[in-house]
């Protein structure tokens, strides 16, 4: 069997991480006038990323980064552009064209019709003096980055630069740009993250969904709500304006049944938790999330600045 190079790939790593770290000092004039003419894109004007092979996949990569951080932005494959797909290319748009040789045939084929278009061309290549960086408006240097490859064939520091490289470039428009979490949020409506980004009024469940009683209500009568789809975890007390006054969970019935079984004829009120925890309708889920975790609890009211119940947040709801 042949052995696996541990120090090799250690220096794989190694040498990418170096050219990474080398873009350090190349981030100048060139990168900001790059970053002002994305951030100033007019009237109905996108990103237009573009690259062919491993470069094309990065440049997927980096059009993603910049559409879900509010940046209009979409990958043109260039080989299906010189069949139709330069349609999609408009004055008001920026080119974003990554080739590390910038000699790569298909994307200096587009740059005549590209010229046509008038839109603006920002290269992101090894050296302005490329073909591609001859051409372009705006060139961004990565430098002469040699692969770690045995071969010095197969692209990998060269990607990792340009990865990096693009991504200085979004986060740096997201910056200037003013992107919040809000914004993040609109974008990401789907997964853990969006969902840890929403407002607890936004996440939680409204009076159609959760049980809310007086404190007269019987321990039984409540539990028979809570017992109804979608069960519900807890039950919020609360006083005749609809302000908080408490809790009762099923942990509280279980105590209470183990204790003497005939309290459940008794009010609710009595066998609460009051005062008990609650988050506000303007706080994130995440915060909400750590609420539960430190207290060891299942379910949070969710209330206005006058403590009116506005939901409740139950964890079950919070779970992937």
């Amino acid at each position: 069997m042949k052995n696996v190079e541990l120090d090799y790939a250690r220096e794989v790593v190694r040498r990418e991480a170096g050219a990474v770290a080398s873009l350090e000092s190349r981030i100048g004039a060139a990168f900001q006038t790059a970053a002002e003419r994305i951030l100033n894109l007019s009237g109905l004007g996108r990103l237009v990323v573009t690259g062919m092979g491993k470069a094309g996949l990065i440049g997927q990569k980096i059009a993603a980064t910049f559409a879900s951080t509010g940046t209009p932005a979409l990958f043109m494959h260039p080989a299906e552009a010189v069949h139709g797909d330069l349609g999609m290319v408009t004055a008001q748009d920026v080119v974003l064209a990554l080739s590390n040789s910038g000699e790569t045939e298909e994307l200096l084929r587009l740059l005549p019709t590209l010229k046509h278009i008038h839109c603006q061309i920002v290269a992101l290549t090894a050296t302005a003096a490329s073909s591609l960086g001859r051409q372009a408006d705006v060139v961004l240097e990565i430098g002469n980055i040699e692969e770690p490859c045995p071969l010095h064939l197969a692209p990998s520091a060269s990607t990792a630069a340009m990865l990096a490289l693009g991504d200085a470039l979004a986060l740096a428009v997201l910056k200037a740009r003013g992107f919040s979490q809000e914004d993040y949020v609109k974008l990401h409506p789907a997964g853990a993250l969006g969902r840890k980004l929403m407002k607890t009024s936004e996440a939680m469940r409204k009076a159609e969904r959760m049980v809310k009683v007086r404190p007269e209500v019987t321990v039984a009568q409540a539990l028979a709500l809570m017992a109804r789809p979608p069960r519900n975890g807890a039950a919020v007390i609360v006083d005749q304006a609809g302000r908080l006054r408490g809790v009762f969970t099923h942990g509280d019935f279980a105590r209470l049944v183990l204790a003497s079984p005939e309290q459940i004829h008794d009010p609710v009120g009595a066998h609460m938790t009051s005062p008990c925890r609650f988050v506000r309708g303007s706080a994130l889920v995440q915060e909400a999330q750590r609420v539960l975790h430190e207290c060891r609890i299942n379910a949070l009211p969710v209330v206005d600045e006058d403590m009116t119940v506005l939901g409740l947040l139950d964890i079950q709801d919070l779970v992937p």
